[in-house]
């Protein structure tokens, strides 16, 4: 089995993640935060220590800027909806994931927000941002982009963007679904306002796991309540961070993996990780822009321009049906529509969807060649398709 779905979540984790995880169920078991006894304080020890790691990671200048989520989605939601009140306007793009259109799309149903959807225009940042400029209005409260198209792999100028969102007075929202981990953040340098990321895909955790990194925590409002380890015998939620955002029981066990994960990262080096993925991204690209009969929807992927993922079809096939004749022969890709219906509509794949390739670290330039190989096979004889 060769793994190219690194995008829906990196396989396999670093020796070190599963080791963490079993370490988290044998020598961590106490519920961090809860209690006063010694397990109870060295869980909430290790808990503290990835949450330091991560902001470290992102730029954030405290600790207690970062908050952990179920996923990216469930910050998404936490942030979006705790900051839009009735009569906002909202600004998102036309590479949006779901978890960012749908709660967006929710709100603007029932009458609380507006919202536009800014084209990108992928060969050029300037077009882009003059788009944007346009689509600013005096009541525009959010700017929520993604950094880079989990279908397409396309980067935006995330750093001009948050700039042009501030000089509106807007605040601006980064879901970093597809880049934490693989290209260079900082909260603060980046002018980025609430940061949301997962922590089972590039950053190596465990599933169930993600985190809202913000220093301006003080401007959300709670969509859950409940206990928090801390003010107990107040009826009300506690106005800081990370607790404000934290009701429950955090997931220790995921945490934990997800600080050896970072620990990953930070001894591989992010640039390595990041030039090995892009060259093996590049070599897909060559190979299946030779092959007749595959359609790619992108320029070449280039570093700083593009994240490991590439879309692309067979003639005549789906790209369920593609991925499925992949399955068959040993290859784990992603077919279908991707929760990402903007990025389809924007080329021109609502009938068909895509088949989906996103490379790890783990790879190799030899599973590029098997794949190539098998790919020649399939584009020759697609069979029944559509």
């Amino acid at each position: 089995m060769i793994y190219f779905d690194n995008a829906a979540t990196t396989f396999p984790k670093p020796p070190s993640v599963i080791r963490a995880v079993q370490d988290a169920m044998t020598c961590y078991g106490a519920n961090p935060g809860r209690s006063g006894h010694k397990m109870s304080v060295q869980t909430a020890g290790q808990v503290y220590a990835c949450r330091e790691k991560l902001a470290e990671l992102m730029g954030a200048p405290e600790v207690e800027n970062v908050a952990f989520t179920q996923n990216c989605t469930h910050g998404l939601n936490l942030c979006i909806k705790g900051i839009l009140q009735q009569g906002d306007h909202v600004i998102i793009s036309d590479l949006e994931h779901n978890s960012v259109l749908r709660p967006v799309d929710t709100l603007a149903q029932r009458g609380v927000i507006t919202y536009d959807v800014l084209e990108i225009c992928p060969e050029d940042d300037r077009e882009t941002l003059s788009r944007l400029e346009k689509l600013f209005r005096t009541n525009t409260r959010l700017v929520a982009m993604t950094h880079g198209s989990n279908v397409l792999g396309i980067m935006t100028p995330l750093e001009k963007i948050g700039q042009l969102a501030h000089d509106h007075g807007a605040l601006f929202l980064v879901d970093a679904a597809q880049s934490a981990g693989v290209v260079p953040i900082h909260l603060e340098k980046m002018g980025i306002d609430f940061l949301c990321m997962p922590g089972h895909k590039s950053l190596y955790g465990p599933s169930g796991t993600g985190a809202v990194v913000t220093q301006k925590g003080e401007l959300l409002r709670t969509i859950i309540e409940g206990g928090t380890g801390s003010v107990s015998l107040e009826s009300q939620q506690p106005d800081f961070m990370p607790d404000k955002l934290e009701s429950g029981t955090v997931n220790t066990a995921g945490i934990l993996g997800l600080g050896a994960g970072l620990e990953f990262i930070t001894k591989t080096g992010m640039e390595n990780i990041y030039r090995h993925e892009i060259g093996l991204v590049q070599s897909l690209y060559d190979g299946l822009s030779q092959i007749k009969g595959v359609q790619l929807y992108t320029s070449r992927p280039g570093l700083g321009r593009n994240l490991p993922v590439l879309a692309f079809n067979v003639e005549s096939l789906t790209g369920e049906e593609t991925c499925a004749k992949l399955d068959e022969v040993g290859f784990c890709l992603r077919g279908g529509f991707h929760c990402a219906p903007l990025a389809h509509k924007k080329m021109g794949t609502l009938d068909r969807g895509m088949a989906r390739l996103s490379p790890g670290y783990f790879n190799t330039p030899e599973q590029v060649e098997i794949f190539l190989r098998e790919m020649r096979k399939i584009a020759a004889n697609p069979g029944n398709g559509r």
